[in-house]
């Protein structure tokens, strides 16, 4: 593969085919987001995404949106923000499709590590003599499909916490029923965090004092995570709503044998991020094994009468291997986002 000489022109369409990818998130895991964009004559001709779990992958679509205009692939520019894969698996291998299309060259932003794939795509394009070159907004494309990617070579899920605490550090008010105390926007954006996880973890305790649903209801979508309660002694009350609404649902209870184990367990059910929810002695468990990948720590300017401390400051996450990267509004609260630099 020769030493790549791209344009600005290039970047703008492969920046264009990592936006359209944007569509199928929350829609596609265990597969990856992935973005297709065939160009002619320097024009945009077609565009496609995967949009959901069994349909057209993204080459695929964007060679059926240029057909039902009327404009011809043949001889056309293909940027991908993935290897194609050339096997059979809920689809036909996208690269017979190329093939069969008339792209005779085709830009990718990134490796498929998968070993189904894992370098085949491309050889197979080579082969049949279409120019291929990989590497175009590889770190953006990285970023893009991160939970794949680390499902990919770890065979785990990528950990994620999201905490909340008010104005000083506590978690909850006892003083008062257990009630939500942030806002909102802050909500939404929860929900849209979600959203974007294949599982949701929490602890007895949390189960016990707040009875949550753990599911995506401010956004619509066609998905719901698998809830993972993690209850070595089984004290939750069997008629919580995580066991009587009808979504999925995993007690991880007297079989409980490790955090790592945990997610081992969780990998090899494609669950490629999961979100801990749950309370300040779940969450010192997977920080003090390393095992926290992500921190979204939410800061509400309500102050609690009886608080009860989360214990988790910038020293306890730096400790964890985590650095703080960005911070956030989510509606009235703050939002600091740590993140191991290994994931990034």
């Amino acid at each position: 593969m020769r030493t790549p000489m791209w344009t600005n022109e290039d970047e703008a369409f492969m920046q264009r085919a990592l936006d359209v990818a944007e569509r199928g998130r929350g829609r596609v895991a265990p597969n990856p987001l992935v973005g297709c964009v065939l160009v002619k004559d320097g024009e945009v001709i077609a565009e496609g995404w995967h949009d959901h779990l069994g349909g057209l992958h993204a080459e695929q679509m964007a060679i059926h949106d240029a057909e039902s205009k009327g404009k011809s692939p043949n001889g056309a520019t293909a940027y991908v923000t993935l290897e194609p894969c050339n096997h059979y698996g809920r689809t036909p291998p996208c690269t017979e499709a190329l093939l069969w299309s008339g792209v005779k060259h085709v830009i990718v932003a990134h490796p498929d590590p998968n070993p189904t794939v894992r370098g085949k795509g491309f050889q197979v394009l080579k082969d049949a003599g279409i120019s291929v070159e990989s590497g175009l907004l590889k770190d953006r494309a990285a970023e893009q499909m991160k939970p794949f990617l680390h499902w990919c070579e770890h065979r785990r899920p990528i950990v994620t916490v999201k905490l909340a605490v008010d104005a000083n550090g506590s978690v909850d008010d006892r003083s008062e029923e257990a009630q939500r105390f942030t806002s909102e926007a802050c909500l939404d954006e929860v929900h849209r965090l979600r959203m974007d996880c294949d599982a949701i973890l929490i602890g007895a305790e949390t189960v016990e004092r707040d009875n949550p649903s753990l599911t995506i209801r401010r956004i619509e979508t066609e998905r719901q995570p698998l809830r993972v309660i993690l209850d070595p002694h089984e004290r939750t009350n069997p008629n919580a709503v995580v066991y009587t609404d009808g979504h999925e649902t995993v007690q991880i209870g007297s079989d409980y044998n490790g955090l790592l184990p945990l997610l081992n367990r969780l990998g090899d059910m494609e669950k490629q991020r999961l979100l801990i929810e749950g309370g300040p002695t779940t969450i010192h468990s997977f920080l003090s094994e390393g095992l926290v990948d992500e921190f979204y720590l939410v800061q509400s300017p309500v102050v609690h009468q009886d608080p009860v401390p989360a214990n988790i400051d910038q020293d306890v996450l730096s400790q964890a291997g985590l650095s703080l990267q960005q911070t956030e509004k989510w509606g009235e609260e703050s939002v600091q986002i740590w993140k191991r630099v290994a994931t990034q």
